[in-house]
């Protein structure tokens, strides 16, 4: 992911006073720059202060910038990898029309090559194609046909997307337990999401009884191969002390290394950990960047924090127009706060229009 990051693009609403080296560049401890994260036990941080109020900040204002509440989990959607692992240079050609959206031709070329060479690979891509709708009208049975074949040959994408088929009851019932076991299957093989998602399936113990040590065991085992869903998720298990002993510092990295990923969720936490020196060195111009940038990725709760940061000036020059035009935007995407509306009642009627305007803007651009 390109790195730094550049103020004029992604943090323009902020002063350019605010635009220094810490927003330019996020400056994330250097153990984050690669995706791998150790599971090895740091040393543990020092219980941290809290962020500091500033006295012209209304009570309860800081604390609103500065908390979080973990985002709920959601399943990794099966997709194919973003570079292909073909068995010859035949099967990358139906590969590579995939990638560039042509994918009728994809469809026939892999087609001929599964027909032609028994390529396991070039089966998975027809199943996607099919469970899509790409190329061609989409048919569950065709895409667990193609699916099937894969498997039966060790294809873990596609042990990865029938394992979600049969899980979201697609082209047949609902069969979690089956699903369950080709998760398993695939992430023995090193499907990342594989283990992510089944991780899950431990963890609200409807496919199998609820066991946090197990999920958590499985979302070390995709964060460790760089999935940041499973980054966040296991983040969230050591800032909570569920199937693992609590750990801020362990914690945070994982939170950082899911950031780097562009994990939306991961972003906010892990801005809201650098404000508050949890689990890390404190750096609230860092902090701000990554709130405002996952602001900018339409997070409502990002929205919500930007607005109270840039209206008390926490971290950067307060600017109350720019922080109430995020404020209606986070309202207008269900982050009510009523604090915030009682406060825009006092705007004088041109600062009202100018927030109102901005974000007449701003949904305009993101239509």
């Amino acid at each position: 992911m390109a790195r730094p990051l550049i103020c004029a693009v992604l943090f323009a609403a902020l002063s350019t006073a605010a635009c220094g080296p810490a927003l330019a560049q996020l400056s994330l401890p250097p153990d984050l720059q690669k995706q791998r994260v150790p599971i090895t036990r740091p040393e543990p941080a020092p219980d941290p202060e809290p962020a500091p109020v500033q006295k012209t900040t209304p009570k309860g204002a800081a604390s609103k910038a500065a908390s979080s509440k973990a985002a709920p989990f959601k399943f990794s959607s099966p997709r194919l990898p973003a570079k292909s692992e073909p068995l010859d240079p035949n099967a990358d050609n139906a590969y590579a029309a995939y990638q560039e959206g042509r994918y009728r031709t994809a469809l026939d070329l892999a087609i001929a090559r599964a027909n032609e060479s028994n390529d396991a690979k070039s089966m998975t891509l027809v199943g996607e194609l099919y469970a899509n709708g790409l190329g061609i009208a989409r048919n569950d049975d065709k895409a667990l046909e193609w699916y099937r074949k894969a498997v039966d040959l060790g294809d873990r994408e596609a042990m990865f997307a029938l394992a979600m088929m049969k899980i979201g009851g697609r082209g047949g019932p609902v069969d979690r337990e089956g699903g369950a076991k080709l998760l398993a299957q695939s992430a023995q093989l090193g499907k990342a999401a594989a283990a992510y998602n089944l991780g899950l399936l431990y963890l609200e113990g409807q496919t199998f009884p609820q066991d946090l040590k197990r999920a958590a065991d499985l979302f070390r085992q995709a964060a460790n191969e760089g999935n940041p869903e499973a980054q966040y998720a296991l983040a969230t298990f050591y800032k909570e002390g569920r199937g693992v002993e609590k750990d801020l510092t362990i914690a945070a990295k994982l939170l950082g290394a899911a950031a780097l990923a562009d994990n939306v969720d991961a972003e906010v936490e892990y801005a809201i950990a650098l404000f508050n020196g949890t689990g890390v060195t404190k750096d609230i111009p860092t902090a701000v960047a990554l709130m405002s940038r996952a602001a900018r990725q339409n997070s409502p709760i990002a929205q919500n924090r930007l607005a109270h940061i840039l209206i008390d000036g926490q971290g950067t020059p307060a600017n109350p127009v720019e922080g109430f035009k995020w404020h209606i935007i986070a309202k207008t995407a269900g982050a009510g706060d009523p604090d915030l509306d009682a406060r825009m009642a006092q705007l004088s009627p041109q600062d009202r229009q100018k927030a109102e305007d901005g974000a007449k803007r701003w949904f305009g651009l993101i239509k």
